[in-house]
């Protein structure tokens, strides 16, 4: 990617790298504890909730090209079952590697003479700038990955009765009536046949009240 606007440090998801160095094969390891930044996950499926707690791992190496990023980023994801629909948890766990490249070294490390103009070379990298480097699309990236695309509260969820809505898992041995849709029709006629005989009754019945009155 190319450069971003100037960094903010007091981001909590800006690091500084200036007590690293440049050094080749310096490390330094870090523990950090933030606020998840806004929509964190898959929207709509799962994700971390803006503002809950996520924990931090990294380990920072100093390469010639720039700094390797090492990490794990644990929290607690919620979202909805895919089959009940039920309100679900997980604990989330998602691993990371990044480089962030010094802007002012080519891809040996090296430092080039005149800063380059080409736009698709620098497309997907990531960069430090000015000793800064921004985790967040690195932590957004590997939070996708480790998430499941179709989320069930557990593994052997039956879901919803597709006939009432009612959830299978609470209600062990739900079932339906099957009727057979051939005879759905019969037996709709049937039973206007039904209604007709007892209309042809009453008014046979009410014909005979009124001779006996008369």
């Amino acid at each position: 990617m190319a450069l971003n606007a100037r960094l903010d440090h007091r981001n909590p998801l800006v690091f500084d790298t200036h007590e690293l160095g440049r050094r080749p094969g310096a490390l330094q390891r870090l523990t950090r504890e933030i606020g998840a930044p806004k929509d964190l996950g898959l929207a709509g499926v799962i994700g971390v909730p803006e503002g809950a707690p996520v924990e931090l791992e990294l380990r920072l190496e100093s390469v010639m090209e720039g700094v390797l990023v090492t990490g794990t980023a644990r929290a607690t994801a919620k979202g909805e079952c895919v089959r009940c629909l039920e309100p679900l948890e997980q604990q989330l766990e998602a691993d990371f590697q990044e480089m962030f490249s010094y802007p002012d070294a080519d891809d040996r490390g090296r430092v080039k003479a005149e800063p380059a103009d080409d736009a698709e070379e620098d497309e997907d990298r990531l960069f430090i700038e000015d000793g800064l480097f921004d985790l967040e699309p690195v932590l957004r990236d590997a939070v996708v990955l480790a998430l499941p695309m179709q989320p069930v509260c557990q593994e052997d969820c039956e879901g919803l009765c597709s006939e009432c809505g009612v959830r299978l898992s609470d209600e062990p041995g739900h079932h339906h009536d099957a009727v057979d849709i051939r005879w759905a029709a019969l037996q709709g006629l049937a039973g206007s046949l039904e209604d007709g005989e007892k209309d042809e009754i009453s008014g046979a019945e009410a014909g005979a009240d009124e001779k006996q009155e008369k």
